[in-house]
């Protein structure tokens, strides 16, 4: 594109969002062609650099989820994290350090709260939670252990310390007996390398209808069309005398 064409286009396209909230933006691409827009949807899924859990150390896991499955679920957990903090990882022979990792420990044990009674049946939750401790693993049982000067470094910037973001998000169940120690090591990457590493969950796109009518359309024509297009496309106005026109 020459400089004449790119300045042509930066004059003519814009962004306007429409929704914007912590889960969720909705935004108005204008002067820019579809490709142009997949191309973006394809940087949001695979390009945008994300912190998730890479390397599991697993000391005791006597749940009934396997080894590799448990870690598996792990690295799906989304950590609220900013990744501008930290570097990516080389080289695999370059050490964990302050400036490329955030560590967590995961310690659950699960215990009866009366154990000289009969647990009886359990339905649902609410008996699990009513007779046992510990019996769901959720992510807010993550407990994040600073690197080197991290803590220090965090709090200098007003940083909010690395956590999962929702902490209730359930990783196993336990029964008496069980546990679950390990420690977590998270690292930078991209959606292109594992999905783990993806800052979205979907992202899409779909034109904007341009629709242009050379006269006005009166009468059960106007009611006809109305019904006949998307929700909200038409709207119907009464002109006068038992007539109908669309707007």
């Amino acid at each position: 594109m020459d400089q004449a064409s790119l300045k042509a286009f930066i004059e003519n396209s814009d962004i306007r969002i429409k929704q914007l909230d912590e889960e969720e933006i909705v935004f108005d691409l204008i002067g820019a062609e579809p490709p142009l827009a997949n191309a973006l949807r394809r940087i949001l899924i695979a390009e945008i650099p994300t912190m998730a859990i890479e390397k599991v150390e697993l000391w005791q896991n006597t749940s009934v989820i396997p080894d590799e499955n448990l870690a598996h679920r792990l690295g799906l957990v989304p950590l609220a994290v900013d990744p501008r903090l930290f570097e990516f990882k080389t080289s695999p022979t370059k050490a964990y350090d302050a400036t490329n990792s955030i560590r967590f420990k995961l310690h659950v044990v699960c215990t009866k709260k009366n154990p000289g009674q009969p647990t009886g049946q359990i339905l649902d939750v609410h008996d699990e939670e009513e007779h046992f401790n510990n019996a769901n693993v959720y992510a807010g049982d993550l407990e994040w252990i600073p690197i080197g000067d991290q803590r220090e470094r965090f709090m200098m910037e007003g940083i909010p310390d690395p956590r999962p973001l929702h902490d209730d998000i359930l990783i196993a169940k336990l029964r008496p007996g069980q546990e679950i120690e390990m420690e977590l090591i998270c690292e930078k990457g991209i959606g292109k390398t594992h999905a783990k590493w993806s800052p979205v969950c979907t992202a899409y796109y779909r034109n904007l209808p341009d629709i242009r009518l050379r006269e006005p359309v009166i009468g059960e024509a106007a009611e006809a069309l109305k019904r006949a297009c998307p929700a909200n496309c038409f709207d119907i106005e009464d002109i006068g005398k038992g007539k109908n026109k669309q707007k």
